[in-house]
């Protein structure tokens, strides 16, 4: 059996397991939760290639940290990105898995806020809380972030070490599950920035969705909430009428109609915001050509390798005064709005929830994630098989 440590950025590891007595001072104190010598971790050693679930070292809380003993982890594309060796912050060997949910198992030393048992979830991107970006209010854009699944092992395992406790952990409140929570991380608390922050969603507006996977659906849900009149387009029947079933008002197959014009028809001119939730060359150019005068086009779905400097119709955007934005996540702060709206009913991403798996399961769902074949988002929500 081989020993994997986890890493940490910028810091030297040993090679071999860290006991408690070998604890350097940084990592704090450790609290009464029982030090296991090994936890169960779906672990890949090289980019595109083998995910194996093995036994890999316990990790333990650094100072400003916690441990948290993870519920449920979901499964998105952006792992899959990652093992592709699309994501420079990625060392071999990895754990992925950065939409995590679970209970704090152990605390580091100067943490304040958080006490082992509390219930919950966190940002994918965990701002440090001090440089410029975090001051700001943005943590989502950290000069330090630190992103479990992926500067750092994530929550594809029975436990996982979080970084920056107090900035960014999130409190679940009673009556949301460890899966839903699972399923926010990423996508949805994404697609909410996107659709609400960096879209500045009005009600009546129209807003164009491209693609219909976890993100697409995310926003089609969130627009739609906001009282926003929701134009989904992707190429699986089946995916566009999941999509109307959570509020798009009209869809469009892209394999059969041109989606611009099909979009501009429905729209009549156009719509005020259109999303890129999948991360294609074509979309991007599609969507900014589609939005009428002063619209927004929001890019949220990442583009695979060899892709990230794709055209743009610049004429349209100057002639059209049409803005581009990015959205990277969502900061902590900004959850309890999104929650407020969870627990009111006015948003149900457990209907966005398609199957849970298992730890075992969960390297062949990975490895499939490009196929696009699920309409909907998958969870590990069991990590003894």
């Amino acid at each position: 059996m081989e020993d994997f440590t986890p890493r940490r950025k910028g810091r030297k590891v040993s090679t071999k397991p860290i006991r408690i007595a070998e604890c350097p001072e940084d990592y704090g104190i450790l609290t009464e939760r029982p030090q296991h010598e090994f936890v169960k971790a779906a672990i890949y050693k090289q980019f595109n290639g083998p995910i194996t679930v093995e036994n890999v070292v316990d990790p333990i809380a650094a100072s400003t940290g916690v441990v948290l003993h993870v519920r449920a982890c979901g499964i998105c594309r952006s792992d899959w990105h990652g093992w592709m060796g699309n994501d420079p912050d990625i060392s071999l060997p990895h754990i992925p898995g950065h939409e995590l949910s679970g209970e704090i198992a152990a605390v580091g030393a100067t943490i304040t806020k958080w006490k082992i048992g509390d219930r919950v979830t966190l940002p994918f991107v965990c701002g440090c809380g001090t440089c410029e970006q975090c001051l700001s209010g943005n943590q989502q854009i950290c000069d330090r972030q630190f992103q479990p699944g992926f500067t750092a092992w994530g929550g594809f395992a029975e436990y996982v070490a979080i970084e920056y406790a107090d900035t960014n952990l999130i409190r679940l409140p009673d009556g949301i599950d460890f899966v839903t929570a699972a399923s926010l991380g990423c996508r949805f608390a994404t697609s909410y920035r996107a659709v609400v922050d960096q879209g500045r969603v009005a009600e009546g507006q129209w807003v164009a969705v491209y693609g219909c996977g976890g993100v697409g659906l995310s926003a089609i849900m969130i627009a739609s909430a906001f009282c926003a009149r929701v134009v989904a387009v992707d190429i699986a029947d089946d995916k566009l009428e999941f999509a109307k079933s959570i509020g798009a008002e009209a869809v469009v197959n892209s394999t059969h109609d041109d989606p611009v014009a099909a979009i501009m028809e429905i729209t009549v001119g156009g719509p005020h915001i259109s999303i890129d939730a999948l991360g294609h060359p074509e979309i991007l150019f599609n969507s900014v050509s589609s939005l009428r005068k002063r619209g927004r086009h929001i890019q949220v779905g990442i583009m695979e390798s060899g892709q990230h400097n794709s055209s743009i119709p610049v004429d349209k955007i100057i002639a059209r005064e049409i803005e581009i934005l990015g959205s990277h996540g969502m900061q902590a702060h900004r959850y309890p709005e999104m929650l407020e709206m969870i627990r009111d009913g006015k948003l149900q991403p457990q209907k966005l929830i398609a199957r849970t798996v298992s730890l075992s399961e969960s390297p062949t769902e990975l490895v499939n994630m490009n196929s696009f074949n699920a309409a909907g988002v998958t969870v590990i929500n069991n990590f003894q098989q």
